[in-house]
């Protein structure tokens, strides 16, 4: 069954844990972004391991270059998942998998602004990480004519563990999961709305 991940962008890490509070019971891991690790630091890792230790927690690194440190750094914070950029030097990717493998933990690696998803998605999945994200960042999905269904394109045609990140919200999960993807990421949808727990409660539901 596809696991739903989602997405805290927010800055505060009070704030993250009062949304995961809301979503919990419909979420299986817990992303927190990339903005909120650079405005709060590693104790917003630790923060949310503590308060949730029955999830996984996923720290969106982004790491470009010293894999096998940064990696350790996460995974000593309380992450159980690490994201490497999947543009970079696959020597990266491979320091991280072998910190990963000393915590016994895991290593996603991000697409974001890589050319040829599908392709690097395969190349990098011989290196030992747990799945690849086919994402789609923020600003890409704010150009004109930007549609989730590229990815879910992507994601049927890869053929290894991949999730989506990039629009994923209640009128696109039914296509996420039929792509086969292991995981689907919501951000927004889940954080923007009026009612977060509802939210969740019916991304989850479309993927059971």
């Amino acid at each position: 069954m596809t696991k739903l991940q989602v997405a805290i962008d927010l800055l505060k890490t009070e704030d993250a844990i009062a949304l995961a509070t809301k979503v919990a019971p419909y979420i299986d891991i817990i992303e927190l972004g990339t903005p909120l690790i650079k405005s709060e630091g590693l104790s917003a890792i630790t923060a949310m391991k503590e308060a949730f230790p029955d999830k996984k927690v996923f720290a969106d690194f982004k790491t470009a270059d010293t894999g096998s440190l940064e990696a350790e750094m996460a995974f000593k914070a309380g992450a159980d998942y690490v994201t490497i950029l999947g543009s970079i030097d696959d020597a990266t990717i491979i320091g991280a998998v072998e910190a990963a493998k000393k915590y016994d933990r895991a290593v996603v690696v991000d697409t974001i602004g890589v050319k040829d998803r599908v392709k690097r998605a395969q190349e990098v999945s011989k290196l030992g990480v747990e799945f690849v994200e086919l994402h789609a960042g923020l600003d890409e999905q704010s150009k004109p004519g930007y549609s989730i269904d590229v990815l879910i394109d992507e994601a049927s045609k890869a053929g290894v563990p991949v999730s989506i990140a990039g629009g994923v919200n209640k009128n696109s999960i039914a296509k996420v999961k039929a792509s086969g993807a292991v995981v689907a990421v919501a951000g927004g949808a889940i954080y923007g709305a009026e009612d977060p727990a509802a939210a969740a409660k019916e991304l989850k539901e479309a993927l059971s």
